[in-house]
């Protein structure tokens, strides 16, 4: 690690020590009530309404162009950076990839201490978008992580030492996790991932000092149909057991995982959650292509005592397109039609922004935040989705908007109170759904019941061209009372990253193709921008300290989007994370990023296979491409084009059949492929990389049979 720190080393101590006295981390509940009007950052999304927006001013639109780097540090790990750090009686705690936690001195940088969880490199396999990490919560001395690998541990605040670990999940099935824990009532929430792999999803809360589980709430009815003895029991047998039919959930367990979104209002005594995708995403395969399949992408409204059901509203039912509701919760009071309101909003995957009365989880208006194909409204009356029929995808492919990966995905939007805007992060990303006419339920792999075959990419550079210019990001600043866009910024790739809003009149936003600008929060015009060197997907908070504000981002391009949209994102290596902190007046330099070493173009032209090229490009698009991309086009996780591995069927079957690069994220394929199959594999890559040597784009062989 390689850290600049500013100012003097004593001065730095001497602050810390003073901000300190009543101890590290001594975060508790009158504490983060007040957070929305403090000059700190004490949860993920500042406090329990989860606007992320600061009152702070002294970085505004008068000065934002001065804003210089005050200190930064280099991480360990090149993986997608994804947390938003917290700033508590001048620490700041941040987490990276791998799931690893640092605390620094917030004024100087300095590092104060660091974890690492030690996750086995081969965990990354059920990780289906990176092995990333959003972040930690802080409560009363400790500091609270969930793992890739599905613990939950508590780190003593002032020293980084383990306090106490649980494992949150069962070890024999492909669960992750990758959001932030939040504490409320000295109980730490965590959801978990995986859906795609096939697990049931759960929400967890354990008591805060000893880590003892308190109760569980499942999201799907148990598939031998007998109660677990959770919190969920009553509710799943009174409203969602009888949303399911028969289908592949009964051995998959249906999904539902809460991977993300939390908020808490603590004048109601109501936590929120946002609730994912089924697995398989095809209705049809999941559940006979009957029911509403509670509680599927909805928002869920429990009690945080107790995990009592409250309410729930679902905002895709029937889920079929990987629309899940995990996205990004927020709560504001709002003046509609003359009343003010209590409101909880929500943009999630489907494309429709949510405003729900949040005491009782009433829709109140629905309205699409950007161009949608799937469905024309929301019924007002029911607060049902009126369903484009062509959508469902069981008789014939349906080219969508938006795709899996949604028109918001992960990254956290911004309400600013002043402007009475939210901004939202937005992926525009056409997608090609068909039903996946193959075998069914396999342990341990993608469980979507979709034909990725389709979604290779056109071997015409015209057409490639003009499928990636459908393909855009773009910076919304939406009015949620008129359900409308004010101002929006175009970005030239989709992955782009979280906001966060201001007092100062800003909004603040990274990107993937590696800066990080400051607009004005009522007209978005570009005020501020500054070159990262590597891409941007977290979102960034600011903080004051020493009479002076900051603004800290995690610098780290991957995630879903990095992976399996390669095409569309721009060309880099992986590089290492950092986090960048700046300051009006900074003047620290961060030095550029070495330049790796490219692996050289293969000769492969006289290289002899035995496997049938047809057969493999049809194995790897539903196998390989979700991490390598579409037609082999991935060059962020490993250009499988230039891989050494192909030169011999040796070497590529020690690889994906005998599992030799496991301890670095490649597990084993043994359980879906045979030898042969790795072949076929090897075949159609080797037609691809013959391709690219002569700068084309391969042709796709006629799929066999």
């Amino acid at each position: 690690m390689r850290i600049l720190g500013l100012g003097l080393a004593l001065a730095a101590v001497v602050a810390l020590a003073g901000c300190q006295k009543g101890g590290a981390g001594n975060v508790d509940a009158k504490r983060l009530e007040a957070a929305a009007t403090n000059a700190e950052w004490i949860s993920y999304g500042k406090d329990y309404n989860e606007q992320r927006f600061s009152p702070l001013d002294k970085v505004n639109a008068s000065n934002v162009k001065d804003l210089g780097l005050a200190w930064y540090a280099e991480f360990d790990t090149d993986r997608g950076q994804e947390a938003t750090p917290l700033m508590i009686d001048g620490v700041l705690y941040t987490s990276t990839a791998w799931s690893k936690v640092f605390a620094f001195d917030a004024k100087s940088g300095k590092l104060l201490w660091k974890f690492d969880p030690k996750i086995e490199g081969a965990k990354g396999f059920d990780a289906c978008c990176d092995v990333v990490n959003r972040g930690v919560a802080v409560w009363k001395g400790k500091v609270y992580v969930g793992t890739i690998d599905g613990r939950l541990i508590a780190l003593d605040a002032k020293t980084g030492k383990v306090a106490w670990s649980q494992q949150t999940t069962d070890t024999s099935r492909p669960y992750t996790i990758t959001g932030a824990p939040r504490v409320v009532k000295d109980k730490v929430f965590i959801g978990n991932g995986g859906a795609e792999y096939g697990v049931r999803g759960y929400i967890s809360a354990y008591d805060a000092a000893s880590g003892k589980l308190l109760w569980r709430f499942f999201t799907t009815p148990n598939p031998n149909g007998q109660p677990d003895g959770a919190a969920s029991d009553k509710v799943m047998a009174e409203k969602a057991a009888a949303t399911w039919s028969d289908g592949e959930w009964k051995q998959t367990g249906g999904g539902g995982t809460v991977w993300d979104s939390m908020a808490y209002d603590p004048q109601l005594d109501i936590m929120y959650f946002g609730i994912g995708n089924g697995t398989p995403w095809n209705h049809m395969k999941r559940s006979g292509g009957k029911g509403d399949n509670l509680f599927l992408s909805s928002i869920l409204a429990l009690k945080p005592d107790t995990g009592e059901y409250v309410w729930h509203y679902q905002t895709t039912p029937g889920e079929s397109w990987d629309y899940t509701a995990t996205q990004h919760i927020m709560l504001a009071d709002l003046n509609i039609g003359g009343q003010t309101k209590k409101v909880l909003m929500q943009a999630p995957k489907n494309g429709f922004f949510y405003v729900i009365d949040r005491a009782n989880g009433k829709l109140l208006s629905a309205k699409p935040y950007t161009n949608i194909t799937w469905a024309t409204g929301v019924d007002p009356a029911t607060g049902r989705p009126i369903e484009n029929p062509a959508a469902r995808y069981q008789t014939s492919m349906v080219m969508q908007v938006p795709g899996p990966l949604g028109a918001h995905n992960w990254q956290p939007m911004a309400f600013n109170p002043k402007t009475g805007l939210v901004y939202i992060p937005l992926n525009v990303t056409p997608f090609a759904y068909a039903d996946d006419k193959g075998q069914g339920y396999k342990p341990g792999a993608w469980n979507v019941g979709v034909d990725f075959v389709i979604n290779s990419l056109p071997t015409d550079q015209a057409q490639l061209a003009a499928l990636q210019s459908l393909i855009k990001g773009q910076l919304v600043a939406w009015d949620p009372v008129q359900q409308k866009a004010v101002w929006t910024v175009d970005h030239p790739y989709f992955w782009n990253a979280g906001v966060l809003s201001t007092a100062g009149g800003l909004v603040f936003q990274g990107a993937a193709e590696g800066q990080f600008s400051a607009y004005d929060a009522a007209s978005g015009k570009a005020l501020w921008s500054y070159k990262t060197g590597n891409g941007v997907i977290a979102a960034p908070m600011t903080y004051e300290l020493g009479g002076e504000q900051y603004v800290a981002v995690m610098v780290g391009v991957g995630g879903g989007g990095q992976i399996s949209a390669p095409a569309s994102m721009p060309t880099r290596p992986r590089l290492p994370g950092r986090l960048l902190v700046f300051k009006v007046g900074g003047t620290a330099k961060a030095p550029d990023f070495p330049a790796p070493a490219q692996p050289p173009a293969l000769d492969v032209a006289n290289i002899t296979t035995t496997g049938d090229a047809q057969h493999g490009f049809e194995l790897f698009h539903k196998n390989c491409q979700v991490c390598h991309g579409p037609n082999a086009s991935g060059a962020w996780l490993p250009d499988l084009k230039r891989s050494p591995m192909i030169m011999t069927a040796d070497n590529f079957k020690g690889v994906v059949i005998d599992g030799a690069s496991a301890s670095r994220g490649m597990a084993s394929f043994s359980r879906f492929l045979s030898a042969k199959d790795a072949e076929d594999i090897r075949a159609y890559i080797l037609v691809e990389a013959r391709k690219a040597a002569q700068g084309g784009v391969a042709a796709a062989p006629t799929p066999a049979g």
